[in-house]
């Protein structure tokens, strides 16, 4: 098979394209979700939440979040482990959940919540018919019958209930239903799921790492393990090298020699153009951290700073916040990494205030 040989003018246009972030925007909120394949979601909405902000940054101000809020309680886009997915998706996961907790060895971490799943075979049978009898509920409405406690480091600790949940959603017997306020509301599988046929393990694998190509544009066949969305793509679509970058990569053929024509776009922490921080660096030259967790006096760039796309670079970070209390778009910052000309200024000024008139916030600029 040939090798792709791409400049990296190339290689990054291939990946905005994909994203659908180059100037010819989509209209449909589905249409944008069945290419990215998901949307993911993140409790943080220092400016609005993460899946909102992705929709927005490609729809335009014609997206509206009730959209998203009515295609999850009709279903056509499920919630799936802090994902968005398109519901016929979801044929894509059930037979790896029936296999759970793996095939073949299982590796020591597989091996324990096997275990703690047994030990409390009780807590969800509990679970289970509570949700059958009174489903949709939150989890604080489900028994905890657990005899042998969760046992974590972290946040997790003896959350006993919400971790077997977890479980019973990577198992394929619960699932989430909507959302009372921040809420999740659980149910059983079978009443959420579409009865879609289910794929066997191999091709779904096969075909989420194209559709993950076909979003990603350009991605590695192996990259480090990612507990929920791989950043990998195995063997899907075709060799390629990117002029100065080590290595191989995979490139989907049918984003080759497209004409490109860019935009101006504020992204998301969480977007997927900019998620693979190594791939980010490598094919944008792009350095970037979300410093949400770093002390003030440690931030670079601001609590919870936009990137900015520029055509195919990313050129620089809006340190923005949303004051709804005040009725305010504060923007404190717009951190340069290269210096903007007057048309790349006037485009990420049009696009800053599309942000505040979507967000129906006034727009306080830095002095």
């Amino acid at each position: 098979m040939v090798v792709h040989e791409l400049s990296p003018t190339d290689a990054r246009r291939i990946a905005v394209r994909a994203q659908l972030l180059d100037s010819s925007r989509p209209v449909e909120l589905l249409d944008v979700v069945r290419r990215l394949t998901l949307l993911q979601i993140d409790p943080i909405a220092a400016i609005a939440p993460s899946a909102d902000l992705v929709a927005w940054s490609r729809l335009g101000s014609s997206y509206a979040p009730a959209d998203l809020s009515r295609a999850l309680e009709n279903r056509t886009l499920l919630e799936l482990r802090a994902m968005i997915r398109p519901s016929e998706d979801l044929a894509l996961y059930r037979a790896e959940m029936a296999e759970w907790p793996g095939s073949g060895q299982l590796l020591p971490w597989q091996e324990y919540r096997r275990d703690w799943v047994r030990a409390n075979d009780a807590c969800r049978l509990d679970i289970l018919d509570r949700l059958g009898s009174a489903g949709p509920l939150p989890s604080r409405d489900l028994p905890d019958t657990c005899e042998v406690p969760w046992k974590s480091t972290g946040w997790t600790n003896n959350r006993n209930v919400t971790q077997m949940l977890e479980f019973m959603v990577v198992r394929g017997e619960v699932a989430i239903a909507g959302r009372g306020g921040r809420d999740r509301l659980w149910d059983l599988a079978t009443r959420v799921y579409p009865d879609d046929q289910v794929v066997p393990v191999d091709e779904a694998v096969r075909t989420r790492d194209e559709r993950r190509l076909r979003a990603l544009g350009i991605a590695r066949a192996r990259g480090p393990e990612c507990p929920v969305e791989p950043m990998d793509v195995s063997e899907a679509g075709e060799p390629a090298v990117v002029e100065g970058v080590k290595g191989t990569w995979r490139v989907d053929p049918t984003l080759l020699g497209q004409p490109f024509s860019g935009r101006a776009a504020l992204l998301s922490p969480f977007d997927r153009l900019i998620h693979d921080r190594k791939r980010t660096l490598e094919l944008f030259g792009f350095d970037y951290q979300l410093e949400m967790y770093k002390p003030a006096a440690k931030r670079r760039w601001g609590y919870f700073a936009l990137p900015i796309l520029y055509a195919d670079q990313l050129v620089g970070k809006l340190d923005a916040t949303a004051d709804r209390k005040a009725g305010v778009l504060r923007i404190d910052a717009i951190h340069q990494d290269i210096p903007f000309t007057k048309t790349m200024t006037a485009a990420i000024d049009r696009e800053i205030k599309d942000l505040s008139h979507w967000l129906e916030l006034d727009l306080t600029l830095p002095r």
